[in-house]
């Protein structure tokens, strides 16, 4: 396999938002410094997170232009800019480029989708060519955008037509799949792992590299499972797994990764306000139970933070 481009963990972050549901920039320093202090490893901006479909076009260049303002060679910038429209994408992509980011992320169309592979290495293609300066990844995640064409037969179709194209965010539970594409071409291309609540599965298989939502607030549990499953203590690497899993009941619980994610971070003081509608914002009285059941699975204490203090 060809060096990486990126390891570690790699943090998928909410876009903050005024209270009228306006893109807020100012708390973007605070919260590229606090990513830092966890050692996350760069940050994959205006994905599914990052509501970047329910963005502007002019929205998410601002946000990208923001973030990469922190970019560093030990913090590293992805840019997400699929979308349904391929003018859109080739715009957002070509801007990327311009404010440098360290790479480009291109996911499947939400509305008409393609029906096989070689459809989605043309769509690909066309957007890569408009950043061909720049890495690209191609962003598999089924449960959001409805494509699922065959990963591995779209990186054996792409190569040598996509010569940017570095790897693959994945983001789907079918882990025989996910090990083809590290299979495909001899191991040409990385596949950053997109599944949180399997990582230990993804570290089994190969994966250098992890791109989710909990390693914005839950970080030091991953650490400590990857460490533990490097130095083979996998009891820990279980246990970490596990309090992974009971973390993302709760956020099933409250509406999501999204809408409970957010709220998360507004509760340990990073503000990222209200989410874009049509997804909802969690109440105060929802916010206040949602701290009690963090507290109930010894968030705060493996987590590192502290709530705010919540009155209704």
């Amino acid at each position: 396999m060809t060096s990486s481009l990126f390891s570690g963990f790699i943090a998928a972050p909410f876009t903050s938002m005024h209270t009228d549901g306006s893109i807020h920039l100012n708390p973007i320093k605070t919260y590229a410094s606090y990513l830092k202090a966890q050692n996350i490893s760069g940050a994959f901006i205006l994905g599914t997170t990052g509501e970047g479909v329910s963005l502007t076009l002019d929205e998410r260049k601002e946000v990208a232009t923001e973030w990469m303002k922190f970019s560093s060679p030990e913090f590293k910038i992805i840019v997400h800019v699929g979308s349904s429209n391929l003018k859109d994408s080739r715009d957002l992509a070509q801007h990327a480029q311009e404010i440098g980011a360290d790479a480009v992320g291109i996911s499947g169309t939400s509305f008409f989708k393609p029906s096989k592979a070689s459809d989605m290495v043309k769509f690909v293609q066309q957007i890569a060519a408009s950043c061909s300066e720049t890495p690209v990844y191609y962003y598999h995640i089924p449960s959001m955008s409805g494509v699922n064409t065959s990963v591995p037969e779209f990186l054996e179709k792409a190569d040598g037509l996509i010569p940017n194209l570095t790897g693959v965010k994945f983001t789907h539970h079918d882990l025989m799949e996910m090990n083809e594409c590290m299979m495909a071409l001899g191991g040409k291309y990385e596949v950053l792992h997109g599944f949180d609540e399997t990582l230990i599965c993804g570290l089994a298989i190969g994966a250098k590299a992890a791109v989710g939502s909990t390693y914005n607030y839950f970080a030091p549990v991953y650490q400590t499972l990857r460490e533990a499953f490097l130095t083979c203590d996998m009891d820990t690497a279980r246990d970490m797994q596990r309090q992974s899993v009971r973390l993302v009941q709760i956020l099933k619980k409250y509406g999501g990764g999204i809408v409970c994610g957010k709220a998360i971070m507004n509760l340990i003081g990073i503000d990222c306000g209200p989410c874009r509608s049509p997804l909802a914002t969690l109440s105060k009285a929802e916010m206040l139970q949602l701290s009690k059941d963090l507290e109930a699975i010894d968030f705060f204490s493996l987590s590192n933070t502290q709530p705010i203090n919540m009155e209704v």
